[in-house]
């Protein structure tokens, strides 16, 4: 069981409760935080003009609320919020961003009384995943309509996904016997406040991307063995004299991924030794293409951004990006902006750039393995049928094309798709949710494409015979490829045989 809220919550950790279902408990001073900044709002709030507790919201910021009206204020900003509209979103990126809310909160920095975080674990540990519409955050005061959902549920009022059914909020909680959250001083306005649901999706992008360059990695490792290519394009020397860590780390990966292959080759063997017979054309490829020799070059910068945009996403998720900050240590109460998303809305862009610059790579190599005149090794299409009559990976050629094509068009920055709203308010806002969404979609796209190469990959190998040449740890993936799609000549429907590779990458993570 994984104890929270006295140190930095890392990637392994959300990977840990997101996947392997780890349970998390609340640390005692944890909580005693929470209870002390709870008490010290509750007395100094009195006789003061408070955003958010005696003062309408946003642009009605300047309206003053009776004592009267102050618990109703706080379940007004959940109900008439909750407007969200579109398909659902994922329950598994809607887990992380309640562990962000949870991870929040537990700075003892928002003035909520402890029962809400009490219920948020309980939520989080259950499986009880509160529904979320994919549409409606610009990600200024963070994600306010995304997060209103979520508060809807834990005031029961909702409805959430509980062992797989959608089913109202009050029913779940009473069958675990949990009362919903109430309100006591501002816990509506700190539920709906602040960057935890575009965090918790960028959290859930960055494992998944993680996962998406090991298996690119290896089948780009794969590729050079079809080609037998020379092993200097990623050897320490070459790629030492740049000066880039992304590069330097995938070059040295490649190197240990094909550590013991029998295919790849050494330039001096060949070129070196002083045995030239070709007089002017020489018969034995010089280079390879660049989608094959300058992987470390091209996925070295992806890696450094996938790098950055992680240490990013953490910062955030260990943040406070609450307003106002209530802070008892100092006994003061601070206005600001700690809820906007910009952080979050650029790294998330800068990713689905990347990503999709590494869909272009396997595009290329895919088009690399199905045009014979290109490869002069292997059949068109990888077709190891009757020429003419079986089509190979003809069909899936073109969705991996088109799929990469939707992945440029996704690709532009909602960073800069600022919109105001709100009255004017909110004149320049973060558009995070719907970059992290994006950025979500590329990467399920990217992982589209690159089942399409694997497939591709081990048709191109058991073709030129050379399954007991590869290295250990791509001759694994070979052996792991195959016991799903076994080799084929005669064209069969290839979709459900895309997705059940598919499906076997997205949940394997094997962390090169």
């Amino acid at each position: 069981m994984l104890k929270i809220g006295e140190r930095f919550i890392s990637t392994e950790d959300f990977q840990m409760i997101l996947f392997e279902d780890e349970k998390i408990v609340i640390t005692e001073s944890a909580n005693d935080k929470i209870v002390k900044n709870f008490e010290f709002l509750q007395s100094f709030h009195q006789n003061k003009v408070i955003y958010g507790i005696n003062t309408g919201l946003g642009p009605m910021a300047q309206y003053r609320i009776d004592d009267a009206d102050r618990i109703n204020l706080q379940y007004n900003a959940i109900r008439s919020h909750a407007a969200g509209c579109g398909e659902s979103v994922d329950p598994l990126y809607i887990r992380s961003a309640l562990i962000v809310l949870l991870n929040n909160f537990l700075h003892g920095n928002s003035g909520i009384h402890p029962e809400v975080a009490a219920l948020i674990l309980e939520f989080i540990n259950k499986g009880i995943t509160p529904v979320v519409p994919e549409h409606g955050g610009v990600g200024a005061s963070g994600d306010l309509v995304q997060l209103a959902h979520i508060a809807l549920a834990l005031i029961g009022e909702g409805t959430v996904v509980f062992h797989g059914n959608i089913l109202p909020s009050a029913d779940v909680l009473a069958e675990n016997g949990l009362k919903p959250v109430t309100v006591h001083v501002r816990e509506g306005l700190s539920l709906i406040n602040g960057t935890c649901f575009m965090t918790g999706i960028g959290i859930v992008n960055i494992i998944n991307a993680r996962n998406l360059m090991s298996w690119a990695l290896l089948a780009c490792a794969m590729i050079n063995e079809i080609v037998s290519s020379f092993d200097d394009s990623f050897s320490k020397e070459l790629n030492q004299v740049k000066l880039h860590s992304g590069q330097n780390a995938i070059a040295e990966t490649i190197r240990k991924i094909l550590i013991d292959s029998e295919l790849i080759r050494k330039r001096e063997d060949h070129f070196y030794n002083g045995n030239h017979n070709d007089k002017n054309i020489l018969t034995n490829k010089v280079q390879e293409y660049y989608s094959i020799r300058c992987v470390p070059q091209i996925l070295g910068p992806i890696l450094d951004t996938l790098n950055y945009s992680e240490k990013v996403l953490l910062n955030e998720a260990n943040s406070s990006c609450d307003n106002p900050v209530i802070d008892d240590v100092h006994q003061n109460i601070y206005h600001g902006g700690n809820f906007h998303g910009d952080y979050v809305s650029f790294e998330m862009d800068k990713l689905k750039i990347a990503i999709t610059k590494l869909s272009l790579l396997l595009d290329r190599q895919i088009n690399y393995l199905m045009n014979n005149k290109l490869n002069n090794i292997l059949p068109p299409f990888v077709n190891l049928g009757k020429l003419g009559v079986n089509f190979g990976m003809q069909g899936a050629q073109f969705t991996a094309t088109s799929t990469v094509a939707e992945n440029q068009s996704l690709s532009y920055p909602n960073y800069l798709h600022t919109i105001p709203n709100n009255n004017d308010n909110q004149d320049i806002v973060s558009m995070g949710t719907n970059s992290g969404l994006l950025a979500k979609r590329v990467i399920d796209n990217t992982f589209q494409v690159l089942t399409i190469e694997l497939l591709s990959i081990v048709q191109a190998i058991d073709y030129l015979k050379i399954s007991d040449r590869l290295s250990s740890q791509t001759g694994n993936v070979y052996s792991e490829i195959r016991k799903i799609v076994p080799r084929f000549e005669d064209d069969a429907i290839k979709y459900l045989e895309i997705k059940k590779i598919k499906d076997y990458i997205y949940t394997r993570f094997i962390g090169l």
